[in-house]
């Protein structure tokens, strides 16, 4: 009784200073379009086999949404609650449907490494709906403004939790979330409305 005491009272602290954390962070991003020939590039899922054989490649952005509709979603972690029962199932549910309006690639990315989003998107069996990237030093989410410095959760700086609707690299629809452990506008069904 005395642990189930504790667990909970740690918890309720986490929740506000996860919330904390966020409250000081600017989280509006003002960008309208994604830089597609500059250096800022992603890394796609894959193992560290393939990260060998393919010499570390990255995949730049031009290659990602030039000429293309794009949904894409950002989080703060792999293997993380909110991220792995709520946000990613909530686009693999919706895919045909996003599919159905256009959409001809739907992206999670997350300040992870390549290797760590594979493993995941292995474990979620969601590699046939949408396509997976890392983005290993956050030059992508810094380059939007959409950062979090969750080093309370012994996580550095990661990305926020959003959702966006690209084409041909300008942005048109962006919702960014409160707080990372917010669920309210990221989601799939709240992007199929707007686009």
């Amino acid at each position: 009784m005395l642990r189930t005491a504790i667990n909970k009272s740690r918890l309720s602290a986490v929740r506000v200073i996860w919330g904390q954390g966020r409250r000081f962070q600017a989280f509006s991003s003002a960008a309208k379009e994604l830089d597609l020939d500059g250096s800022i590039s992603l890394q796609k899922a894959r193992s560290w086999d393939e990260g060998v054989q393919s010499k570390f490649s990255t995949t730049p952005l031009k290659e990602i949404f030039k000429d293309k509709k794009v949904v894409i979603f950002g989080l703060p972690g792999a293997f993380t609650g909110v991220c792995t029962k709520a946000h990613v199932p909530s686009y693999v549910n919706n895919a045909d449907k996003l599919k159905a309006k256009g959409v001809d690639k739907i992206i999670c990315v997350s300040v992870n490494d390549p290797y760590v989003m594979n493993g995941w998107a292995e474990k979620l069996d969601a590699k046939d709906e949408l396509e997976f990237y890392g983005d290993f030093d956050g030059s992508f989410h810094k380059s939007l403004d959409l950062t979090v410095d969750l080093g309370f959760a012994l996580m550095g700086e990661r990305s926020t939790r959003w959702s966006a609707f690209v084409e041909d690299g300008k942005i048109k629809v962006l919702n960014v979330e409160n707080t990372p452990a917010d669920f309210k506008v990221s989601d799939a069904e709240t992007l199929l409305k707007k686009i």
